[in-house]
Parts: structure tokens; sequence; C-alpha cells
């Protein structure tokens, strides 16, 4: 089990390159429509945090010979695809708005379609349900625990920083909608 992991987490590391491989794309697309970035100061410590995930994961599995804690396992990795099925169906529906830096085009229209007309925020309700779970598939505790409260306190900060980009124009269109977890 531990290589169909290491080839997990390899097929995981390639979808972030094809996401950031988009956001790159979306970003000069932003900033050509005077898009304007707000939170570079934090997203360094974001983009640190993400590129440690994976090996992390992988060196725990490793060098700590974690077992592949089955049924949790399975259910892990159901959440995990789950939450990659979320993530990219926020990227579809922001389409080129998408990227992976605060950049809010001025006069935009805020999108609440998609998994937007459930919750403010669910890019992020997926990276932290991957930063839970990738790691547990395969037992790596510390890396779920870990990674999960560094995420917290980042998403805390970033949040923040894009609903105040965002606007009031944006948080009218929002009020009422929860940030992570839809109403019942």
């Amino acid at each position: 089990m531990v290589a169909a992991y290491l080839a997990f987490l390899a097929l995981f590391g390639g979808e972030r390159i094809a996401e950031l491989l988009l956001s790159r794309r979306n970003a000069r697309i932003a900033l050509a429509h005077s898009g304007v970035e707000s939170g570079a100061a934090h997203f360094r410590w974001m983009a640190a945090m993400h590129a440690l995930f994976l090996p992390a994961c992988a060196a725990e599995v490793l060098l700590l010979r974690r077992p592949f804690p089955g049924a949790l396992g399975w259910a892990c990795a159901a959440a995990a695809l789950g939450a990659q099925a979320l993530r990219w169906s926020a990227i579809s529906t922001l389409g080129w708005r998408w990227n992976v830096r605060v950049i809010v085009v001025p006069g935009e229209s805020p999108v609440r379609a998609g998994p937007y007309r459930f919750v403010r925020h669910p890019n992020y309700v997926a990276v932290a349900i991957e930063m839970l779970c990738v790691p547990l598939l395969h037992g790596a505790w510390i890396c779920a625990v870990v990674f999960s409260a560094l995420n917290l306190v980042l998403l805390r900060i970033r949040i923040r920083v894009e609903e105040r980009a965002l606007g009031a124009t944006w948080e009218r269109a929002f009020a009422g909608v929860p940030r992570f977890i839809p109403h019942g």
C-alpha cells in the first residue's frame, strides 16, 4: 500500500502543478483587466506550506513506517477525491477569475453560481479536507495535525484579506451565505 500511496501523492502533486499553471494564466488575465493584488505578504507562507505538504506526508509514511489504516484510509481517500471534485467545481465556476493569489478586478460582479451558492469559500473547504485526509489516508497523523493547524492559521489571515479586497458589493451578495458549512 505504501507504493500506491506514493503514487497517489505523485498524482496529487501533478494536479497541483496543473492548478499553478492555470492560476498563472488566470492571474495574467486578471492583471490585464486592471486587477489589484492583495495579501502578497502572506502568500509566500501559504506557498511554502503547500510545497512542503506532500513531501512531508511521504516522509512520515516512509520514515515512521505508518501502516495503511484500513477503513479509515479508504474513507480518507474518498474524502480527498471528493475535495478535488469540490475544488474543480469552484475553479470552473470562477473561470478566469480563479487563481491562487488574491487578485480582484474592480467592477466585476460577485459569482454566486456552482458551489458558491452554498458557501463563500468552497475552495478553502476542499483544502481543509485535503490537509486532514491526504495524510490520514496512510496513517500520517502528525502531518494531518500540523498541516491542518497551519492551514487554519493561514486561512484566517487569507480570508480576511480576500473578503476585504472583494469589498462591499461582494459582502452584500454573500450576506447570509456561510463561509464553510452550508445551512441545512
